[in-house]
């Protein structure tokens, strides 16, 4: 699945992450400073951020796109110069772009949450009449949020296209590296299947799961300091009192706890959908064979395959019910908990209506992220369940032991999961 697309996968992962670390402490400790040396320099403390379209080609948005590139083509020409694969422009160079497509996507959502706070201040004002506020202003303000959104289309149009012909790519090289070895993978239950129908939904998953994994990081890494600032109207939580940096502690929290639940109520559905796959590509073949032969998918051999389909979906649905029971009623309990971590200081009357919104939406963000595994389990465990099944054929091409799952299929195909 990786190699096959990746230079050294490991290695590769591993050096990714340690030059991410490396590059972003330079960036925190380094970066600003070095960014006003070449005549880029941040806003000033204390000063509003930029609330329109020109944040885009602000002196500190176009510093961190120089700093950007410089660190993703030092890694690249890295990786090509030490280890030349065929796919290496694609997987390196092609990650770097979908991760910087993202990160402009990140801040033009954050763009748009520092335009809600003057924008509902200035509603507050016209519906208190605490302040004059005419018709012109109301329309100009409404006019300023047209930028931010024209980027944020345009880069989401060019994010999705990228991102599909990156992943069919990947699935290419997947299928040319299984092909070159189908003589030793032909002999395997499902061959055929693994490699055709299990690669494309491997990369059909990837796709939707890597860009919204890749959007949730960036948000998360955009959103954080914004809710930071934003605790500074928010001291107190409901029944704890005073915290430090409250928004903060109460959605991380609240989010660990709803994926730790989630990952615990859900932890037998992978092995579930694996032996679904493997039970249903055995009633298939069974059928293909019958229409070559008529001594093959006989009604005794097809009545008990299916059977053996039948008992594992009806497993399957069992498990589904206490699954989507928990998962619903976490998502139903979330979509009122930032009221209720905000309720002392509405009551209170600490935080304007513009304040309140901003906090409302860079709290959703923040929480949409660090949610990532609530909202996408159900699509990751039927991806584990194609990595299960492709993984049995990078075994047999590196001559290792077939997986376990594998090997205790051949003798009980309805063998307990856990």
């Amino acid at each position: 699945m990786f190699v096959s697309f990746f230079p050294r996968p490991r290695l590769f992962f591993l050096s990714a992450l340690l030059w991410t670390a490396v590059v972003m402490t330079l960036w925190y400790a380094l970066g600003k400073d070095v960014g006003a040396a070449v005549g880029l320099p941040p806003l000033p403390p204390g000063t509003r951020p930029v609330a329109g379209a020109a944040v885009f080609w602000s002196g500190s948005f176009l510093w961190f796109d120089i700093y950007f590139a410089g660190a993703a083509g030092i890694f690249a020409a890295f990786w090509i110069i030490i280890a030349p694969h065929p796919w290496a422009f694609w997987s390196i160079l092609g990650s770097a772009l979908i991760i910087f497509t993202n990160y402009i996507q990140v801040e033009a959502s954050v763009a748009i949450n520092n335009w809600y706070g003057p924008f509902y201040d200035l509603i507050q004002a016209a519906l208190s009449r605490s302040t004059p506020v005419t018709l012109a202003e109301f329309y100009v303000k409404i006019a300023s949020l047209a930028g931010i959104v024209g980027v944020g289309v345009a880069v989401g149009v060019l994010t999705r296209f990228l991102v599909s012909h990156y992943i069919f790519r990947w699935r290419t090289a997947m299928n040319d590296y299984y092909m070159a070895h189908w003589d030793r993978l032909r002999t395997i239950e499902g061959a055929s299947q693994r490699v055709q129908d299990d690669t494309m939904r491997f990369s059909s998953t990837m796709e939707s799961l890597g860009i919204n994994f890749i959007e949730s990081v960036m948000t998360l890494i955009a959103f954080l300091p914004v809710l930071l600032r934003l605790s500074a109207d928010v001291t107190e939580l409901p029944l704890i009192g005073h915290v430090p940096y409250a928004l903060v502690v109460a959605i991380v929290v609240w989010s660990i706890f709803g994926t730790g639940f989630l990952a615990l109520v859900g932890i037998r559905l992978p092995g579930l959908q694996f032996r679904n796959q493997r039970v249903e590509a055995a009633y298939r073949k069974e059928l293909v064979h019958g229409e070559d032969s008529a001594e093959r998918a006989q009604p005794p051999t097809v009545s008990e395959l299916f059977s053996h389909i039948r008992r594992n979906y009806f497993r399957l649905y069992l498990n589904y019910v206490y699954f989507n029971f928990g998962r619903l009623l976490y998502l139903q309990i979330d979509n009122i908990f930032p009221y209720v971590v905000l309720g002392p200081n509405i009551v209170a009357g600490k935080i304007t209506l513009g304040a309140m919104n901003q906090i409302l939406n860079a709290f959703q963000q923040v929480r949409t992220s660090l949610q990532y595994l609530v909202n996408s389990w159900t699509t990751i465990v039927e991806l584990l369940s194609i990595y299960k099944r492709l993984r049995g054929l990078d075994a047999c091409i590196q001559d290792k032991p077939l997986p376990k799952l594998d090997r205790r299929f051949r003798d009980d195909p309805l063998e307990t999961p856990w």
